[in-house]
């Protein structure tokens, strides 16, 4: 029986914070996989999950979860899992995940600490899945037969390559890209950015977030190398990013202006070409896969974030506002659920093309 015809076993690092609890509403709902194992520090490690965890989802502990025992992060304690999502944060996901990786576990991370690595695939899952030609390069190097790590991006990241990944593939090259975030504080964990902070107010700044952006989407959108050694970023490409924390609980608006490297197509061809985006995870059958990788909001009001963070469960980026820029070629708002298509629901997708493909 091949990995995608099976239920396989999960473990969740980090799973007592946000991130964590995500993994935990999706994958409970997911029939690809069981909830096998949960790590934690080890404060938490020895308590049941419902004691050891503030449950901040707006879903319910899933009743099968609350009375797990939480384990510390040691591979020794995830014998038996077939997959290891990693919901650390990025002070200490560094050595744990290089920890499993090294023990020969399959590692989907949410962390930042292994996505700019040139032979780690940082990966959207419906947009660069070729990327996942480096797994071989991973495990030849560490003498693996089954470990591997894969990232997933930045939130804000895995919104904007949407578009501009469906534009780039129709239209050519994209010579310089403009976009500024208002981000939700969803996106800062918990307890997150202080109430005196954020109410009645917007703060113009994310630590490290702006040069995250404009890095991420250059390895994203480029290639891999002839060998399948090392990721190919992009070059020629030009990324301005400015990011912004506003009150808002989750989904993350961008606003993009962008000019193409040859002449610009028609605002119609853009709406037509981001309709018709697909992914080889859809195709695959992937269960978390959207039905529509870019929904656009025809209304000339949207995206907005409480209307339309949960398109596709999550999953699928929503697009509106598409006209003309009188300084670069085009611009419009977008629209990315950032704990799902920005965070866990990534990686879990990432895991089921993974599963499809045969490296797991």
């Amino acid at each position: 029986m091949s990995s995608s015809d099976r239920v396989l076993n999960a473990g969740v690092l980090g799973a007592t914070g946000t991130v964590g609890q995500r993994f935990i509403v999706l994958l409970s709902q997911n029939p690809m996989f069981r909830i096998h194992s949960l790590g934690a520090s080890e404060r938490s490690a020895g308590k049941a999950y419902r004691l050891a965890t503030k449950w901040k989802m707006s879903e319910l502990i899933p009743e099968a979860i609350k009375d797990v025992l939480v384990k510390p992060c040691d591979p020794a304690q995830f014998s038996g899992c077939d997959v290891v999502f990693s919901g650390l944060d990025a002070s200490v996901a560094g050595e744990i995940e290089k920890a499993f990786f090294e023990a020969d576990f399959a590692v989907f991370s949410n962390a930042k600490n292994y996505r700019m690595i040139p032979n780690v695939p940082l990966c959207v899952p419906v947009v660069n899945t070729d990327h996942y030609a480096l797994v071989a390069s991973q495990r030849a190097e560490r003498g693996l037969k089954k470990g591997f790590i894969v990232t997933n991006s930045n939130c804000s990241t895995s919104g904007l390559v949407v578009p501009l990944k469906a534009l780039q593939d129709k239209f050519g090259p994209l010579k310089r890209v403009m976009v500024t975030t208002l981000q939700a504080i969803s996106g800062a964990g918990y307890p997150g950015v202080a109430s005196l902070d954020i109410l009645d107010n917007i703060v113009p700044l994310i630590s490290g977030e702006e040069p995250k952006m404009e890095a991420e989407v250059m390895k994203i959108l480029g290639g891999v190398t002839a060998d399948a050694s090392a990721c190919a970023p992009l070059t020629d490409l030009r990324v301005s990013a400015t990011c912004n924390r506003v009150p808002v609980l989750d989904g993350h608006t961008e606003c993009v202006s962008l000019e193409f490297a040859r002449a610009p197509p028609s605002i119609e061809e853009i709406k037509q070409c981001l309709r018709e985006y697909t992914c080889e995870a859809q195709s695959l059958g992937c269960y978390s896969a959207p039905k529509q990788v870019i929904q656009l909001a025809e209304q000339e009001d949207r995206p907005q974030p409480r209307l339309d963070r949960n398109a596709g469960d999550g999953m699928s980026v929503t697009v509106g506002r598409i006209r003309e820029c009188p300084v670069f070629h085009v611009k419009f708002t977008l629209l990315v659920h950032n704990t799902v298509l920005g965070a866990a629901g990534a990686s879990i997708l990432n895991a089921e093309y993974a599963a499809k493909k045969g490296y797991l």
